[in-house]
């Protein structure tokens, strides 16, 4: 896999390319070795602060595969390259999982022999798929339609730091910025918590919990 960085009105710090070659590096279990990824890092005076920089991925077809294209906007480009590059790696799961059923459907029949106990060989063909698999088919198409809705229902994503805090850093955070809730790690419980407010008023907190 190739990567090409660019910035367009902008410089593309070390750091920066560091973290998007990092993060390009998931989709390389879903295209070929050879693939040219472009990635494009854009800066613009917009009317909202919210999408100021822009991060675009673009690959093109190979093999089987069609192009692929997605560009998100996001107050820095760390957050933008985070929600396109969750697109981009979903399009590409998508793509690889229709080629991987197309191959079964072309998948030949296996010839086997039969022998009679008078000592004579006849042939049959047998398919490889079964009619039983036909609902486990079915299945799988319906649970991708069922992703793609879930997934036309998400227009927002967004990502926050979980830095170690203690309760009350969190809550007093919360007071000034206004938050329903926020994430963060507690060392007390060794794990991701996430503090919410209540509407009955006081705050609420999240403790994930292995069953």
């Amino acid at each position: 896999m190739q990567i090409i960085i660019k910035g367009r009105q902008m410089h593309v710090s070390s750091q920066l390319r560091q973290r998007i070659e990092r993060k390009i590096q998931r989709l390389s279990r879903l295209i070929d070795e050879d693939v040219l990824v472009q990635v494009t890092v854009a800066e613009e005076q917009t009317k909202s602060a919210q999408d100021r920089f822009s991060v675009q991925i673009s690959l093109p077809a190979h093999g089987h595969v069609h192009a692929a294209r997605s560009e998100e906007r996001a107050p820095n480009p760390n957050a933008a390259l985070d929600i396109v590059i969750d697109k981009i790696e979903y399009q590409l799961g998508r793509e690889k999982d229709r080629l991987t059923r197309r191959r079964q459907h072309q998948t030949p029949g296996i010839k086997t022999l039969e022998l009679s106990r008078t000592g004579q060989l006849s042939s049959l063909e047998e398919e490889l798929h079964s009619p039983t698999e036909e609902p486990a088919i079915d299945q799988r198409m319906m649970e991708e339609q069922e992703n793609e809705q879930i997934w036309s229902k998400i227009v927002e994503i967004k990502s926050l730091p979980t830095r170690s805090m203690t309760d009350k850093e969190v809550i007093a955070l919360m007071e000034k910025d206004g938050a329903s809730y926020y994430p963060f790690y507690n060392e007390e419980t060794s794990s991701v918590n996430v503090m919410y407010r209540l509407e009955q008023g006081g705050y609420g907190l999240l403790i994930p919990a292995m069953e």
